[in-house]
């Protein structure tokens, strides 16, 4: 089924859409709530997330712009997972938190949200190939900094400062247009 069906079946108060959403995208937004959760919660508990961001879809349907389905998921997904850390008094190290967005974050418009992903890919890709994937894999893909470290055969403080760069050159070229 495609989005704008199932975003029109969400809308409309048809189950079939929830369906047909969660048939599609269970395993991305249960892999981002697995890589946060992991290590400090059971499985029960991260499927408990992954219901609770279909529970949003499901009930914010009209705020999900068509195209930005999957963005707007696996955002929702990280920030329910983050919020129920906190809520079992365990916390993300700063630099986890330093890119999430509220809960209530919404673009005005989709034209305002689709420039917004312009500009932020238009920023990624000035950053070196090797920081650019470990960007992408940390906040994108919600891997931890050590999955990275292996995956990519370097050490963990690497991987930590070239976040750390990596956010401070983004912000350096979205202050310089004008967007931070």
């Amino acid at each position: 089924m495609k989005e704008d069906i199932i975003l029109r079946k969400l809308r409309s108060g048809d189950p079939a859409g929830l369906e047909a959403l969660m048939a599609r995208y269970i395993p991305y937004v249960s892999t981002i709530v697995w890589n946060i959760l992991r290590n400090c919660m059971s499985k029960e508990d991260a499927e408990e997330v992954v219901s609770d961001v279909f529970v949003a879809a499901w009930n914010q349907a009209d705020d999900i712009q068509s195209g930005c389905v999957k963005a707007w998921l696996g955002a929702v997904a990280r920030n329910k997972a983050k919020t129920k850390l906190r809520a079992c008094g365990q916390t993300l190290p700063l630099e986890e938190d330093v890119l999430e967005l509220p809960d209530e974050y919404t673009p005005s418009s989709a034209a305002e949200q689709a420039e917004e992903r312009k500009l932020v890919q238009k920023a990624l890709d000035q950053l070196e190939p090797t920081d650019r994937e470990i960007f992408l894999r940390h906040y994108y893909y919600a891997q931890a900094v050590e999955e990275i470290s292996q995956r990519m055969h370097l050490n963990p403080s690497t991987i930590k400062t070239k976040l750390r760069r990596g956010r401070m050159r983004l912000k350096t070229i979205l202050q310089r247009w004008g967007v931070a």
